[in-house]
Protein backbone atom coordinates (compact mmCIF):
# COMPACT_ATOMS: atom_id res chain seq x y z
CA UNK A 1 0.00 0.00 0.00
CA UNK A 2 0.98 3.31 -0.92
CA UNK A 3 0.83 7.03 -1.23
CA UNK A 4 1.41 9.43 -3.67
CA UNK A 5 0.92 12.98 -4.66
CA UNK A 6 0.75 15.17 -7.54
CA UNK A 7 1.24 18.77 -7.98
CA UNK A 8 -0.46 20.80 -10.91
CA UNK A 9 -0.37 23.87 -11.75
CA UNK A 10 -2.57 26.44 -13.85
CA UNK A 11 -2.76 29.83 -13.96
CA UNK A 12 -4.68 31.89 -11.81
CA UNK A 13 -6.11 35.67 -12.15
CA UNK A 14 -3.48 37.36 -13.91
CA UNK A 15 0.12 36.25 -14.27
CA UNK A 16 0.24 34.41 -10.62
CA UNK A 17 0.09 30.48 -10.59
CA UNK A 18 -1.94 28.66 -8.68
CA UNK A 19 -1.12 25.41 -7.76
CA UNK A 20 -3.27 22.12 -6.73
CA UNK A 21 -1.80 19.43 -4.71
CA UNK A 22 -3.41 16.07 -4.78
CA UNK A 23 -3.10 13.58 -2.44
CA UNK A 24 -3.76 10.56 -3.60
CA UNK A 25 -4.58 7.31 -0.56
CA UNK A 26 -3.83 3.90 0.15
CA UNK A 27 -3.52 1.97 -3.43
CA UNK A 28 -4.59 -1.88 -2.57
CA UNK A 29 -3.12 -4.75 -4.63
CA UNK A 30 -4.43 -8.11 -5.42
CA UNK A 31 -2.11 -10.64 -6.49
CA UNK A 32 -2.66 -12.99 -9.73
CA UNK A 33 -3.58 -16.28 -8.25
CA UNK A 34 -1.84 -17.74 -11.08
CA UNK A 35 0.18 -16.68 -13.88
CA UNK A 36 0.22 -13.32 -14.28
CA UNK A 37 -1.32 -12.19 -17.86
CA UNK A 38 -3.11 -8.46 -17.05
CA UNK A 39 -2.82 -5.78 -15.03
CA UNK A 40 -6.23 -3.55 -14.65
CA UNK A 41 -6.56 0.03 -12.35
CA UNK A 42 -9.61 -0.70 -10.57
CA UNK A 43 -11.09 3.15 -9.70
CA UNK A 44 -14.04 3.48 -6.98
CA UNK A 45 -16.96 6.00 -6.72
CA UNK A 46 -17.19 9.27 -4.94
CA UNK A 47 -16.36 9.30 -1.18
CA UNK A 48 -15.40 5.64 -1.40
CA UNK A 49 -11.55 3.99 -0.91
CA UNK A 50 -9.93 1.28 -2.86
CA UNK A 51 -10.04 -1.11 -0.08
CA UNK A 52 -13.94 -2.29 -0.42
CA UNK A 53 -13.56 -2.97 -4.33
CA UNK A 54 -10.12 -4.61 -4.01
CA UNK A 55 -12.29 -7.58 -1.73
CA UNK A 56 -14.63 -8.04 -4.35
CA UNK A 57 -12.29 -8.13 -7.30
CA UNK A 58 -9.95 -10.83 -4.97
CA UNK A 59 -13.32 -12.95 -4.82
CA UNK A 60 -13.49 -13.22 -8.97
CA UNK A 61 -12.70 -15.96 -11.00
CA UNK A 62 -10.32 -14.55 -12.93
CA UNK A 63 -6.89 -15.50 -11.85
CA UNK A 64 -4.52 -14.08 -14.53
CA UNK A 65 -5.33 -10.57 -13.13
CA UNK A 66 -3.55 -8.39 -11.04
CA UNK A 67 -5.65 -5.78 -9.47
CA UNK A 68 -5.20 -2.68 -8.21
CA UNK A 69 -7.40 -0.38 -6.32
CA UNK A 70 -6.21 3.29 -5.78
CA UNK A 71 -8.16 5.50 -3.23
CA UNK A 72 -8.84 9.30 -4.59
CA UNK A 73 -7.57 12.35 -2.62
CA UNK A 74 -9.95 13.76 -0.44
CA UNK A 75 -10.87 17.30 -2.00
CA UNK A 76 -14.51 19.76 -2.06
CA UNK A 77 -17.01 18.84 -4.25
CA UNK A 78 -19.45 20.93 -5.68
CA UNK A 79 -22.19 18.58 -5.97
CA UNK A 80 -22.25 18.18 -2.08
CA UNK A 81 -21.64 21.96 -1.54
CA UNK A 82 -18.61 22.06 -1.12
CA UNK A 83 -17.86 18.51 1.48
CA UNK A 84 -14.41 17.16 1.58
CA UNK A 85 -14.83 13.25 0.49
CA UNK A 86 -12.32 10.80 -1.53
CA UNK A 87 -12.63 11.98 -5.47
CA UNK A 88 -10.99 11.98 -8.40
CA UNK A 89 -12.20 15.30 -9.90
CA UNK A 90 -14.17 17.86 -8.93
CA UNK A 91 -17.59 17.42 -10.15
CA UNK A 92 -20.58 19.73 -10.21
CA UNK A 93 -23.83 18.78 -12.31
CA UNK A 94 -23.58 16.16 -15.06
CA UNK A 95 -23.25 17.25 -18.19
CA UNK A 96 -21.85 16.02 -21.51
CA UNK A 97 -20.25 19.47 -22.31
CA UNK A 98 -17.52 19.43 -19.33
CA UNK A 99 -15.56 18.33 -18.15
CA UNK A 100 -15.20 21.33 -15.47
CA UNK A 101 -11.94 19.72 -14.05
CA UNK A 102 -9.55 18.46 -16.72
CA UNK A 103 -6.90 19.52 -14.18
CA UNK A 104 -7.97 17.22 -11.56
CA UNK A 105 -8.79 14.90 -13.86
CA UNK A 106 -5.61 14.87 -15.78
CA UNK A 107 -4.20 14.62 -12.04
CA UNK A 108 -5.81 11.10 -11.39
CA UNK A 109 -5.20 9.47 -14.89
CA UNK A 110 -1.67 10.35 -14.53
CA UNK A 111 -1.49 8.70 -11.26
CA UNK A 112 -3.37 5.61 -13.06
CA UNK A 113 -0.75 5.94 -15.80
CA UNK A 114 1.79 5.78 -13.07
CA UNK A 115 0.46 2.75 -11.13
CA UNK A 116 0.57 1.15 -14.42
CA UNK A 117 3.95 2.35 -15.79
CA UNK A 118 6.11 -0.48 -13.94
CA UNK A 119 4.08 -3.59 -14.76
CA UNK A 120 5.95 -5.90 -16.90
CA UNK A 121 6.23 -5.52 -21.10
CA UNK A 122 4.54 -8.62 -21.58
CA UNK A 123 1.22 -7.79 -18.94
CA UNK A 124 -1.76 -6.53 -20.97
CA UNK A 125 -2.98 -3.28 -19.25
CA UNK A 126 -6.14 -2.02 -18.57
CA UNK A 127 -8.75 0.26 -16.65
CA UNK A 128 -11.95 0.27 -14.54
CA UNK A 129 -14.32 1.42 -12.60
CA UNK A 130 -17.13 2.62 -10.74
CA UNK A 131 -19.58 5.99 -11.46
CA UNK A 132 -17.13 8.55 -10.81
CA UNK A 133 -14.34 5.67 -11.02
CA UNK A 134 -15.65 4.71 -14.87
CA UNK A 135 -15.84 8.51 -15.41
CA UNK A 136 -12.09 8.38 -14.97
CA UNK A 137 -11.60 5.35 -16.74
CA UNK A 138 -13.60 6.40 -20.08
CA UNK A 139 -11.92 9.22 -19.89
CA UNK A 140 -8.14 7.85 -19.81
CA UNK A 141 -9.59 5.48 -22.61
CA UNK A 142 -10.77 8.76 -25.01
CA UNK A 143 -6.90 10.46 -23.38
CA UNK A 144 -5.35 7.06 -24.92
CA UNK A 145 -6.91 7.63 -28.09
CA UNK A 146 -5.85 11.11 -28.60
CA UNK A 147 -2.55 10.30 -27.70
CA UNK A 148 -2.36 12.73 -25.04
CA UNK A 149 -4.20 14.36 -21.63
CA UNK A 150 -6.38 17.52 -21.62
CA UNK A 151 -3.81 19.69 -20.78
CA UNK A 152 -1.91 18.25 -24.13
CA UNK A 153 1.00 16.23 -22.39
CA UNK A 154 1.61 12.60 -23.92
CA UNK A 155 -0.80 9.77 -22.59
CA UNK A 156 2.04 7.28 -21.97
CA UNK A 157 0.18 3.59 -21.94
CA UNK A 158 -0.94 1.18 -24.22
CA UNK A 159 -4.49 0.72 -22.79
CA UNK A 160 -5.93 -3.35 -23.77
CA UNK A 161 -9.06 -2.73 -22.48
CA UNK A 162 -11.35 -0.26 -20.74
CA UNK A 163 -14.57 -0.99 -18.36
CA UNK A 164 -17.03 1.28 -17.36
CA UNK A 165 -20.15 0.37 -14.59
CA UNK A 166 -23.04 3.40 -14.10
CA UNK A 167 -20.45 5.84 -15.32
CA UNK A 168 -20.34 8.49 -18.10
CA UNK A 169 -17.62 9.82 -20.26
CA UNK A 170 -16.86 13.91 -19.46
CA UNK A 171 -17.08 15.56 -22.56
CA UNK A 172 -18.43 13.20 -24.47
CA UNK A 173 -20.00 15.85 -26.46
CA UNK A 174 -16.58 16.80 -28.51
CA UNK A 175 -14.98 13.50 -28.14
CA UNK A 176 -15.36 13.62 -32.01
CA UNK A 177 -14.19 16.81 -32.65
CA UNK A 178 -11.01 15.40 -31.07
CA UNK A 179 -10.46 12.42 -32.88
CA UNK A 180 -8.67 14.01 -35.81
CA UNK A 181 -5.49 12.04 -36.67
CA UNK A 182 -5.06 8.96 -38.50
CA UNK A 183 -3.37 7.60 -35.19
CA UNK A 184 -6.16 8.89 -32.85
CA UNK A 185 -8.95 6.82 -34.84
CA UNK A 186 -6.03 3.87 -34.97
CA UNK A 187 -5.65 3.43 -31.40
CA UNK A 188 -9.66 4.35 -30.56
CA UNK A 189 -10.31 1.06 -33.49
CA UNK A 190 -7.87 -0.80 -31.15
CA UNK A 191 -9.39 -0.25 -27.68
CA UNK A 192 -12.63 -2.88 -26.60
CA UNK A 193 -14.59 -0.59 -23.94
CA UNK A 194 -17.71 -1.76 -22.02
CA UNK A 195 -20.13 0.31 -20.49
CA UNK A 196 -22.76 -0.93 -18.36
CA UNK A 197 -25.76 0.71 -16.26
CA UNK A 198 -28.88 0.69 -14.77
CA UNK A 199 -31.51 1.35 -15.99
CA UNK A 200 -33.15 2.71 -12.69
CA UNK A 201 -29.32 4.88 -11.83
CA UNK A 202 -31.14 8.01 -9.53
CA UNK A 203 -27.13 9.06 -9.09
CA UNK A 204 -26.07 9.28 -12.73
CA UNK A 205 -29.29 8.84 -14.86
CA UNK A 206 -28.90 5.91 -17.59
CA UNK A 207 -29.05 8.40 -20.40
CA UNK A 208 -25.76 9.06 -19.55
CA UNK A 209 -24.34 5.82 -19.95
CA UNK A 210 -26.49 5.26 -23.04
CA UNK A 211 -25.28 8.51 -24.53
CA UNK A 212 -21.65 7.79 -23.54
CA UNK A 213 -21.58 4.66 -25.35
CA UNK A 214 -23.47 6.07 -28.75
CA UNK A 215 -20.42 8.99 -28.48
CA UNK A 216 -18.11 6.80 -28.40
CA UNK A 217 -18.76 4.44 -31.04
CA UNK A 218 -19.54 7.70 -33.64
CA UNK A 219 -15.98 8.65 -32.27
CA UNK A 220 -14.05 6.07 -33.58
CA UNK A 221 -14.41 3.56 -30.78
CA UNK A 222 -15.27 0.27 -33.01
CA UNK A 223 -15.55 -2.32 -29.91
CA UNK A 224 -17.62 -0.53 -27.81
CA UNK A 225 -20.55 -2.84 -25.28
CA UNK A 226 -23.14 -1.63 -23.66
CA UNK A 227 -24.78 -4.03 -21.75
CA UNK A 228 -28.68 -1.96 -20.42
CA UNK A 229 -29.91 -3.93 -16.72
CA UNK A 230 -33.45 -3.06 -15.96
CA UNK A 231 -34.76 -2.77 -12.16
CA UNK A 232 -30.59 -1.90 -11.63
CA UNK A 233 -29.80 1.48 -9.70
CA UNK A 234 -26.80 2.86 -8.38
CA UNK A 235 -25.08 0.04 -7.39
CA UNK A 236 -23.30 -3.23 -9.07
CA UNK A 237 -24.91 -6.78 -8.44
CA UNK A 238 -23.67 -10.18 -9.09
CA UNK A 239 -25.11 -10.89 -12.45
CA UNK A 240 -23.47 -7.46 -13.80
CA UNK A 241 -20.04 -8.39 -12.35
CA UNK A 242 -20.22 -12.48 -13.96
CA UNK A 243 -20.73 -10.24 -17.41
CA UNK A 244 -17.75 -8.15 -16.82
CA UNK A 245 -15.13 -11.14 -16.14
CA UNK A 246 -16.93 -12.53 -19.06
CA UNK A 247 -16.26 -9.95 -21.15
CA UNK A 248 -12.38 -9.35 -19.57
CA UNK A 249 -11.46 -13.23 -20.48
CA UNK A 250 -12.58 -12.87 -24.12
CA UNK A 251 -11.01 -9.60 -24.52
CA UNK A 252 -7.62 -9.96 -22.48
CA UNK A 253 -7.76 -13.78 -22.35
CA UNK A 254 -7.34 -13.86 -18.98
Amino acid sequence: MSKMSYASASMGSGSRTARRTFEFGRTYVVRPKAKHQATIVWLHGLGDNGSSWSQLLDNLPLPNIKWICPTAPTRPVTVLGGFPCTAWFDEGELSEDGPNDVEGLDASIAHIANLLSTEPSDVKLGIGGFSMGAACALYSAACFAQGKYGNGSPYPINLKAVVGLSGWLPGARNLRNKMGSNDAARRAASLPVLLCHGQCDEVVPYKYGERSSQMMSSAGFRYVTFKCYEGLGHYTVPKEMEEVCQWLHTRLGA
